[in-house]
């Protein structure tokens, strides 16, 4: 499927004094047209201060003084849940919130939407509901469940970008784990195509900590006790042994347990190809912070200790961890049993799309993160990851003009009334962050802007380039 184009004839300049690109930052001028960046020139560039192009058109210039004008967010990680959940999330609340927090391109997951991404005819019916009803661009995961390897190159033909799998129970029943028997045929079937396979990396090795404790369904202990590190170690170095066996590219989907990162860095020496992500959960949050009850904490694999997190920090700015993705994975308010506060029965996932950047900042700066370590970490690195990247991720002549213009010295305060997700039950309600984003530039149209959506109707295409 090939993507539609937005047409316009239009030239619009975006200067700032802090331009995020490929090298560096700089003082610069980023021209466009037809929703592609067609020049980069100097600030002060004579005939982009007199509102004229080489060929003396007219051109709009919009002047962002010291805000940062970075490459849009690519959130390569989203769980949209539409058709068949969209009382979960949602095209249209899922890319409403994307645009409201600077991302520009989301890649949605094959689950927990009915029917998953796992056929190409599923894949057809979940292109239709989106269809029109995106404010940012959308590319597509597919999924590997067991008997659906001869589904794979189909799959690709009509151009998602990759598969997910899951080593244990994913915690829906369309969606059933895959077998080391299983991996090992998906494994087979795309040796020789140019794509992904995405791992849930946890695997049941050893029985859950039990405890008579009757008030442990209430206690976040209990549940982290139930999904110990082990289980993200043991499934990783399978993901490794077959990855280094099929020389298939990998990659390890919301990495939690820091004890797994020496063997990825020993991988990757070995020239294995493989890659791997982290949240900003993980990052952010910690196990001891947790409140009795406060199951929007709750998420899988779990928010780990304090001093794991002080390693996940270690990887990433190591370069070991590649990038960074929010995995939103919205669900209602019963499913994540408000009421009860039981951590046990409730939904595992974290609602984040709307606050990546900021979190990140607010986060990392105070830890040597520059505006180009977090363009990296959130969109040139996830673009590449969904093979986007020749035309997201990056300020550079060729690719499209998606950009988020922000201001790192503006603190917002998260509040239901600013979240554009459908669900706002967040462990981040009541936080203080420090980055604002003050515009999200969609191939070269302005679509957020000073907290208000520009347009009414959706302006986002559906990424589906086929691969093979």
């Amino acid at each position: 499927m090939e993507p539609s184009i937005v047409k316009s004839d239009s030239i619009v300049v975006f200067k700032s004094h802090r331009v995020v690109l490929p090298h560096g930052v700089a003082s610069a001028a980023v021209v466009t047209k037809n929703g592609q960046i067609v020049a980069v020139k100097g600030y002060d560039d004579s005939r982009i201060a007199l509102g004229i192009n080489d060929e003396y058109q007219p051109i709009s210039v919009i002047d962002l003084g010291n805000l940062v004008l970075s490459p849009g967010v690519v959130d390569s990680h989203v769980h949209v849940n539409e058709p068949g959940r969209t009382h979960w999330e949602g095209f249209t609340t899922a890319t409403r919130a994307a645009a409201a927090g600077g991302v520009t391109t989301i890649v949605d997951m094959p689950l927990n939407s009915i029917p998953p991404t796992t056929t190409k005819e599923n894949f057809l019916e979940k292109f239709t509901a989106a269809s029109d009803n995106v404010f940012v661009d959308v590319a597509f995961w597919g999924g590997i469940i067991p008997g659906n390897q001869d589904e794979l190159i189909p799959l690709l033909r009509e151009g998602v970008r990759g598969f997910k799998c899951f080593m244990c129970p994913s915690g829906v029943d369309e969606f059933p784990q895959a077998k080391e028997e299983d991996l090992e045929i998906a494994f087979q079937r795309l040796q020789n195509s140019s794509t992904t396979i995405l791992f849930h990396a946890e695997v049941e090795c050893c029985s859950a900590v039990s405890t008579n404790t009757e008030e442990i369904p209430s206690v976040y202990q209990g549940f982290l006790q139930s999904r110990p590190g082990v289980m993200e170690v043991e499934a990783i170095r399978l993901v490794i042994e077959l990855c280094r066996r099929y020389r298939v590219q990998s990659h390890i989907v919301h990495l939690s347990c820091a004890e797994a990162i020496p063997l990825i860095a020993q991988a990757k020496k070995d020239g294995v190809p493989i890659t791997v992500e982290t949240c900003p959960h993980y990052l952010t949050l910690s196990a001891e912070e947790v409140p009795v009850k406060a199951t929007q904490f709750k998420c899988c694999p779990p928010i780990r200790d304090k001093s794991n997190q002080d390693l996940l920090w270690s990887g990433l700015l190591d370069g070991t961890i590649d990038l960074v993705v929010s995995d939103h994975s919205p669900a209602p308010q019963d499913l994540k049993c408000v009421d009860t506060g039981d951590f046990m029965k409730a939904w595992g996932g974290i609602s984040s799309l709307q606050l990546v950047l900021p979190l990140l900042w607010t986060f990392g700066h105070p830890k040597g993160l520059s505006f180009t370590d977090l363009s990296r970490f959130l969109s040139y690195n996830t673009a590449k990851l969904a093979r986007l990247h020749h035309r997201k991720g990056s300020i550079a002549v060729g690719m499209d003009a998606d950009f988020v213009i922000w201001n790192p010295d503006e603190q917002i305060t998260v509040t239901p009334e600013m979240l554009h997700f459908r669900h706002k039950l967040s462990p981040y309600l009541g936080k203080v962050l420090n980055g604002r984003v003050v515009m999200t530039v969609l191939r070269g149209q302005i679509v957020f802007n000073n907290d208000a959506f520009v347009f009414d109707k959706p302006q986002g295409i559906l990424l589906a380039e086929p691969l093979e």
